[in-house]
């Protein structure tokens, strides 16, 4: 690997995580930084390989903008309290089914 697809690498991965600078004063914090990126790494992996055994390619950006739009609110009125859960768009119900986590009912009390 030439050192301009390393940084070209490195970059997308950044672009992916959306990251930004971060600097570290103690070793325990570089070390769980790093733990914790690559952690992210395995993970996205995992997923994608559910995905597929599931029959199903998703660009990534496409992933999570339709997991970060569901979304729940909680209403509360007389002492009673409601959560209620966003319509379920795009690749979300597909992710969750391949991952086998069920979504939450659209409304359900609390």
């Amino acid at each position: 690997m030439t050192l301009w697809q390393i940084e070209h690498t490195f970059r997308d991965l950044k672009s992916t995580f959306e990251t930004r600078p971060v600097f570290h004063q103690r070793d325990e914090t570089i070390r769980g930084h790093v733990f914790c990126s690559f952690l992210a790494l395995v993970l996205r992996k995992a997923l994608h390989r559910k995905l597929e055994e599931a029959g199903h390619t998703f660009a990534w950006t496409e992933i999570k903008q339709d997991l970060d739009a569901l979304q729940v609110t909680i209403l509360g009125e007389n002492g009673k309290r409601l959560a209620v859960r966003s319509q379920c768009r795009g690749t979300c119900g597909k992710v969750s089914q391949a991952v086998g986590v069920a979504l939450p009912p659209t409304i359900r009390e609390l």
